[in-house]
């Protein structure tokens, strides 16, 4: 009798899947991936099967060995899809946004808190660090949207520290790939209710996203970044 198919195996499937799109999506990319890929693992499991033959126990390091280059190749793998996403992202609209969905726990995102007719625009992230405003776009233009958003703040906030980022690659500006941990850099000022009680205030005052269409994430079909954590709430 055929056993019949769990949860735990519907689950690993879909697993499989998503690590079968993310390489394919990732391919276009990065030509080589899988030739580094192969390099880091079989790398890995030669040199522990060396060691092995030289100290008399070849099994126990190639078994070890092998362990190891699986864990190398899923890092350096989860590292250039990474990479190749940031690449996709790098100059559309939205792709700040896209990053902010995924800093971790604890932080809570708004995109598009404020916006001209260029569509250079201002994100919002509230979290232990405080608040900080991303703006993307034209780099003359997202400097006077970003200081009158940063106003409002100090006015609605006076109490809660304001940081601000620009996304590009000019002097001055934090490159996307860097965003997030640029972002987790900020020390961390504020406790668990005082986010809350700063997110119900700004919560309180709306944003554009209520009265306005904004360009959507231009994250790839079916790529996703690795997460570093749900988003705060």
């Amino acid at each position: 009798m055929a056993r019949k198919e769990t949860a735990a195996d519907a689950a690993n499937a879909g697993r499989l899947k998503q690590i079968a799109l993310t390489y394919r999506m990732t391919r276009k990319v990065d030509t080589k991936i899988g030739l580094v890929l192969a390099a880091v693992g079989l790398g890995t499991l030669a040199v522990f099967l060396v060691i092995g033959f030289l100290i008399g126990h070849p099994v126990y390091l190639g078994i070890f060995g092998l362990l190891v280059g699986l864990l190398a190749t899923a890092v350096v793998f989860g590292r250039r899809a990474e990479r190749a996403a940031f690449g996709q992202m790098e100059g559309q609209p939205g792709a700040a946004a896209a990053v902010l969905d995924n800093v971790g726990r604890g932080w809570t995102t708004t995109p598009a808190v404020a916006m001209n007719r260029s569509q250079d625009v201002v994100h919002r992230a509230v979290g232990k660090a405080g608040i900080v405003l991303v703006a993307e776009g034209n780099p003359n233009r997202v400097k006077s949207l970003l200081a009158a958003e940063k106003k409002k703040m100090n006015r609605i906030v006076a109490d809660v520290p304001v940081h601000d980022i620009i996304v590009g690659n000019g002097e001055g500006q934090v490159e996307l790939k860097k965003l997030r941990t640029t972002m987790l850099k900020f020390p961390r000022v504020l406790t668990g209710p005082q986010v809350t009680a700063t997110n119900d205030r700004l919560r309180a005052l709306g944003d554009l996203m209520s009265n306005m269409p904004v360009p959507k994430g231009p994250m790839p079909k079916g790529m996703k970044l690795p997460k570093g954590g749900p988003r705060g709430r």
